[in-house]
């Protein structure tokens, strides 16, 4: 069996308000949002999560949104289903609604990685791309650690200790990933299901203005833009997610209230 192959993970009651299709990001897994989860629960919200605890092509993101979506609306008919992307999760998932017009009733995109804060130095670039040529399928270290995800120390001492979460990838990911932000200019104007974007001010892996700036291109009417100003990157296990928890839960009571044709 494939890492990538493990199923997903879920957090269910009985008759649910809705439903969330949760989407990690890169070096990390499902795991990740249980205290999300947890937290919805006691909401009366299911969630479901995908789970590809080492990534290796960007693709297998839009196969697994749709596989763990069927299995969400066969469990749960009739349900309005929301997908929820984190980091590179949030780029995948909103190409993937973009390019899928109808599967959810919004999208909800966290510290959406449409462009890294920091540039990379040519050398640096090479490094990591020239192996796409000759060998893609070697392994190049991302430019990140558990100190730019939160400052929650406890919880980086949790993220220092599981396996599960890496910190080096396939050199063709990072070609994958490029491709991706690449797309988002296109994607941009193909979106029109409702979109909240839940943002860190003080990101230290991805760029927030590159997230303004996609938020202020898109032509859906239905659109809301939160930063947060102090928190840092993954805003699920950051300290202070219980607001970024009722900031969502209220848009999403808002788009269960709203009758759309």
């Amino acid at each position: 069996m494939k890492k990538e192959d493990i199923g997903s993970r879920n957090w269910r009651v009985p008759d649910p308000k809705c439903i969330f299709i949760l989407v990690h990001g890169l070096g990390t897994h499902s795991g990740r949002w249980e205290a999300m989860a947890g937290f919805f629960l006691k909401k009366n919200i299911s969630s479901y999560a995908v789970d590809l605890p080492e990534l290796n092509r960007i693709h297998s993101y839009y196969s697994e949104i749709l596989r763990i979506r069927e299995i969400a609306a066969g469990d749960n008919p009739g349900k309005k289903i929301f997908l929820v992307g984190e980091s590179l999760g949030g780029l995948a998932s909103f190409l993937f609604a973009a390019e899928h017009p109808g599967l959810f009733a919004g999208l909800v995109c966290i510290s959406p990685a449409f462009a890294s804060r920091k540039a990379l130095k040519f050398s640096d670039a090479i490094k990591m791309l020239a192996p796409v040529i000759y060998n893609p399928a070697k392994k190049v270290d991302l430019h990140f650690d558990s100190s730019m995800c939160t400052r929650d120390t406890d919880y980086r001492k949790k993220l220092d200790s599981d396996p599960r979460e890496y910190r080096s990838v396939r050199a063709r990911l990072i070609m994958d990933i490029l491709i991706a932000q690449a797309r988002t200019k296109e994607a941009i104007k193909k979106m029109n299901a409702p979109v909240l974007f839940l943002v860190s001010g003080e990101d230290r892996i991805v760029d927030p203005a590159a997230s303004e700036k996609v938020f202020e291109g898109l032509s859906a009417k239905d659109k809301t833009f939160r930063i947060f100003s102090d928190m840092y990157h993954a805003l699920s296990i950051d300290l202070g997610k219980e607001a970024v928890f009722e900031e969502l839960f209220n848009w999403t009571e808002k788009q269960l209230q709203i009758k759309r044709p």
